[in-house]
């Protein structure tokens, strides 16, 4: 049976193209400083390049949710810069917006503003009432991996039973099961028994596994840390042909939809992969 989900009116599986979701950040303590705009003019010129460029979904976020950062605002900050955000964007292209926050306060106001989707990398675990807002409104939802509490299985297992358990929240609250799609976090999991690096390369390469959840699979991997410890990158501005890279075996093993701070240069490269694995 094939995979879809109706994602904000964007059709996501696999009889339709791999999607990409550009990356805009009001955040500037983001781990990469070129995704972020401040002004109202730096972050319509971003948003407008974006749709030209080939995005599909537009994604925002303004507080950093790197793991290995302290990157914690508080909860007004984060819905003013959000709400400023998705006002100006939704007013400069016609893109679905996502709005990437872990708390439902700020979820909520993400959606007044113009939002369609509420990516949580948090998986619904984070804010009790995070999975009541997305019902509610009636968004999409990237649900991503969270809280890896099994002590048995590799990682894609792992992995598999954490969105298990995220997706069981979700059906619970009444969210419409065909509005998600899933991230296996991609940076987010540092196992005490496995390197992290090897662990986000140990997902990519068995992508094609997460398939049994029926929900489209999404990749975060523009830029990451795990680029940089393999190719000796300290910073994310020298990490664009690592993403690349990682990009394109992603889609191979079935990737649906793609986040990135470069859209033409990962639209290119996801089309090039998913013509060869159709052959």
């Amino acid at each position: 049976m094939a995979i879809l989900s109706n994602f904000a009116g964007v059709k996501i599986g696999d009889e339709y193209p791999v999607r990409i979701m550009g990356v805009i950040n009001v955040s500037p303590e983001s781990f990469y400083k070129g995704s972020v705009r401040k002004s109202p003019s730096e972050i319509a010129k971003l948003a407008k390049k974006m749709e030209e460029e080939g995005a599909d979904i537009i994604d925002i976020g303004a507080m950093s949710t790197a793991p290995y950062l302290k990157t914690e605002i508080s909860i007004e900050e984060e819905i003013e810069r959000l709400s400023m955000a998705i006002k100006i964007v939704k007013e400069t292209v016609s893109l679905p917006i996502s709005a990437d926050t872990t708390r439902s306060k700020s979820a909520e106001a993400a959606i007044k503003a113009g939002a369609n989707i509420i990516n949580d990398v948090y998986g619904l675990k984070g804010d009790e009432n995070m999975a009541r807002i997305v019902s509610d409104y009636d968004a999409s939802l990237v649900i991503a991996a969270h809280a890896i509490k099994h002590d048995r299985g590799n990682p894609i297992e792992k992995i598999n039973m954490t969105l298990k358990e995220s997706l069981n929240i979700a059906r619970k609250a009444g969210i419409d099961d065909g509005k998600i799609v899933i991230d296996p976090a991609i940076g987010f999991i540092r196992d005490a028994n496995i390197p992290w690096h090897i662990w986000d390369c140990y997902v990519i390469k068995n992508l094609e596994k997460l398939r049994e959840l029926d929900k489209p699979i999404c990749i975060a991997v523009s830029r990451k840390s795990f680029i940089g410890k393999i190719l000796n990158l300290k910073e994310p501005e020298d990490r664009l042909f690592g993403s690349l890279s990682a990009t394109a075996i992603a889609v191979y093993n079935s990737a649906h939809l793609i986040r990135t701070h470069d859209v033409i240069s990962t639209l290119q490269v996801a089309r090039l992969a998913e013509f060869i694995r159709k052959i």
